[in-house]
């Protein structure tokens, strides 16, 4: 019987329920007696001041039994995420078309809905604004400008031999979750509440709810079995909805559920946020960098959520894999009136290497060079080339060694040469190729995040159940987690069961999030697991009459020279022998330290690696392009689970290659989202993949830092390597252009935007 299951490739636990439907989301839990439907009045401005909101229509509605709003609130009406002063429910200001300044509870969706219709808001207009440049321009922010800076990159600069100005402006991303925004909250014995909420971070809603309603923390639990979807955008902004169903509940004394349709999600919630980035980048004829100067807007919408925080990370990657000899590197949080953007997948590691990356590749052009050697002569390296920006040693900087790797495997050279010759002779069909590496920090920029506890209980039939505080929101955490504890005890992985994720049962977790959820809850299971199985080795020398240290636990059995025992037999001789079978495993991630004023630490305890080669072919008539081949090579550490792992490489490659060339969002005049329906904003799906995917996971490659089973997170870098491909059309473009022309292609590359672009550069020719 093989139970070594760290390494082995399993089926994701709720795979099978996710395709029959078997699967329990919120919306299909049972509805408990006497619940109420809730639905929200939202603003119709972008920005105005707030007079009197009318909702005696509602309140005389049929089914309808109560209205709220900010005068509702008993505690504090705040759920700012890091900065205060973004309210459940505002009083004085509404600041964007969405902005929900109500709600109603009745008995059912429908009632809800139509009494919602009735209300009436008084409001004086005011000035708003939409766009990042205008913001930015009247240093309208969120938060404080950051600095990141290293050496004197204005000294830098002037002394460099070449010196280039450059900028791109990417759009934003809706998260599309399958599930959207939804909670249920339920009022129990002596004032308490329950709460389902689809969120990422339950204790936040937990601590948020409280300081709403003015209950203790322990008088709040919040529940999570898993969630339909959720890449970042359930990390903060499920406190609106929880929230807002947890004050009525606790207003009407009865269960309430909030479900945000899909067009109410995506106009209410924030999304990705879009970047304005600007660099100026002096350097020598090679093309190696000796300075440079960056300069980061963010478009961050109405309130700060976790703008600052996505900043930090921008910044801390606009350096990607390269060493910059000197740099000051800059970040604005833009205020506009739109929707609070939030945490993404990637939680703007994207945006910097975005930075980087268009960088490089103006540096290549300007030079006539081959964009792939200008990225190798600017490598990491060692002989003081390994300081980032935020001053962390970039060590065990594998891309060096993982080019060379795919350089042979994807024939990157005789590629190079064959579409060369191709676009020679082609008029209309351009082809491009263009590979991104990617080093991406693991770990949360603030240390305090840092952290996770589990709670593992075995069973005297030998089953064992473990409960930890990272969600399951279909990346494959639970199966990991479970595979953990499985290796520890050495027992079949059906002998494992993940129970829902409670802040009742193990409190103050961090969200799940910054690419860490089996890093830090896999690491708390795998040491509560081995606090029991030192008790229970114990008692196995005990009665064998050996010395622990001889105990071996293999195959489902207990074992030392001739004796052995099943494991199930050892569980209950430890109940009876009155030996603990429960354990609380804590882990806080070693190493790490960031001075969030300085900018300057040590933030990342490692950096994952990975690299795509990316062909595309446009058609230069109509701007519609396809991708041809994209080879992967990516650097997970010793996989806990290789197929889970390819799956979210390739599902990320897949979300990215959507945000840089299909997904648009467009807002009217008034700041009205226009693209908020699948029928207006464009997803990929599987068919947009390239025919031609190559995904190789990096072979013998153990993380040198003390992980889980030394692995290596892979939920967010893969998203990064998508960068390859809007290259490869900025490549594709470049065909066109005279030499040393910039690129004028942004994101999303869209077969509108490509067309411009292929106009653009046509019109540098003689």
């Amino acid at each position: 019987m093989d139970t070594a299951t760290v390494g082995h490739s399993v089926s994701h636990d709720s795979a099978a329920r996710h395709v029959d439907g078997r699967a329990v989301f919120i919306d299909d839990l049972p509805e408990p007696r006497d619940l109420l439907h809730a639905h929200l009045v939202t603003s119709p401005w972008a920005h105005a001041r707030l007079g009197a909101v009318d909702l005696s229509a509602c309140l005389t509605a049929p089914g309808v039994v109560a209205v709220v709003t900010a005068a509702d609130v008993p505690g504090v009406n705040d759920i700012g995420a890091i900065f205060k002063g973004e309210p459940l429910l505002p009083a004085e200001f509404a600041e964007y078309v969405g902005h929900p300044v109500a709600a109603v509870a009745a008995t059912t969706p429908e009632a809800a809905r139509h009494a919602a219709s009735l209300a009436r808001i008084d409001g004086e207009p005011l000035p708003a604004v939409f766009d990042v440049r205008n913001a930015l321009e009247k240093e309208h922010y969120v938060c404080a400008p950051m600095t990141m800076a290293r050496g004197d990159a204005a000294r830098a600069l002037a002394a460099a031999p070449f010196r280039l100005q450059g900028e791109t402006e990417i759009g934003g991303q809706d998260h599309f979750y399958l599930e959207t925004h939804v909670a249920l909250a339920t009022p129990v014995d002596g004032g308490a509440l329950h709460i389902y909420s689809s969120t990422q971070h339950p204790t936040e809603v937990q601590h948020l709810i409280s300081h709403i309603l003015g209950l203790p923390q322990a008088a709040v639990t919040v529940e999570v079995r898993r969630l339909g979807g959720a890449f970042g955008g359930k990390e903060s902004q499920a406190s609106l909805v929880a929230g807002i169903a947890s004050l009525l509940a606790w207003k009407t004394g009865r269960p309430v559920k909030l479900r945000l349709d899909r067009d109410d999600d995506m106009t209410i919630t924030g999304k990705r946020h879009g970047f304005l980035l600007r660099w100026d980048v002096g350097f020598d004829q090679e093309g190696r960098i000796l300075g440079v100067d960056m300069q980061l807007a963010a478009g961050c919408g109405w309130s700060a959520d976790l703008s600052s925080s996505v900043m930090s990370r921008a910044l801390s990657h606009a350096d990607n894999a390269y060493f910059y000899p000197a740099a000051r590197i800059r970040g604005f949080c833009c205020k506009t009136n739109l929707q609070s953007n939030t945490a993404f997948r990637g939680f703007g590691a994207p945006q910097g290497v975005i930075a980087a990356e268009a960088m490089l590749d103006d540096i290549a052009h300007h030079l006539g060079r081959d964009p792939l050697a200008v990225r190798k002569l600017n490598f990491y390296g060692t002989g003081g080339r390994d300081l980032t920006p935020y001053h962390q040693t970039v060590e065990h900087f594998r891309l060096p060694a993982m080019l060379e790797h795919l350089e042979r495997s994807a024939d990157l050279a005789e590629r190079r040469q064959a579409i060369d010759a191709f676009n020679a002779k082609s008029p209309v069909i351009r082809k491009g190729l263009a590979t991104v590496p990617v080093k991406f920090g693991v770990s949360f920029n603030n240390p305090m995040l840092n952290q996770a506890g589990a709670l593992v209980m075995a069973y005297t039939d030998g089953s064992i159940l473990v409960n930890h505080g990272g969600i399951e929101m279909g990346q494959g955490l639970y199966v990991k987690v479970a595979q953990v504890v499985a290796e520890v005890f050495q027992v079949p992985l059906s002998t494992v069961q993940v129970s829902s994720t409670r802040t009742d049962k193990v409190p103050n977790t961090s969200p799940t999030a910054a690419s860490s959820g089996t890093d830090l809850n896999g690491m708390a299971a795998q040491l509560a697991a081995e606090t029991i199985r030192e008790r229970m080795a114990g008692v196995a020398a005990e009665r064998f009459g050996v010395p622990v240290e001889e105990i071996e636990f293999k195959n489902g059995e207990i074992r030392s020279g001739n004796h052995h025992m099943e494991f199930a037999e050892l569980t209950a001789l430890c109940h009876a022998q009155r030996v603990s079978l429960s354990a609380n495993g804590y882990y806080r991630t070693p190493k790490i330290h960031f001075d969030g004023k300085t900018m300057t630490g040590h933030p990342f305890l490692y950096y994952s690696h990975g690299l795509a080669a990316a062909e595309v072919a446009i058609d230069t008539l109509t701007g519609e392009w396809k991708a041809l081949r994209v080879d992967i090579l990516h650097d997970v550490g010793r996989s806990l689970n290789p197929a889970i792992d390819r799956g979210q490489i390739e599902g990320a490659f897949l979300q990215g290659m959507g945000w840089l060339t299909m997904e648009e969002l467009v807002w009217d005049k008034e700041g009205r989202l226009l693209t908020h329906a699948p029928s207006t904003y464009k997803i990929p799906t599987a068919r947009d993949l390239p025919a031609d995917l190559r995904v190789e996971l990096l072979a013998n490659a153990d993380n040198p830092e003390a992980t889980v089973y030394r692995s290596k997170a892979v939920g967010e870098p893969p998203l990064i390597l998508a960068v390859s491909v809007w290259l490869a059309l900025r490549d594709a473009v470049a065909s066109l252009a005279a030499p040393g022309a910039p690129a004028t292609l942004g994101a999303p590359a869209t077969p509108e935007h490509i067309l411009a672009a292929v106009e653009a550069a046509r019109a540098t020719l003689p």
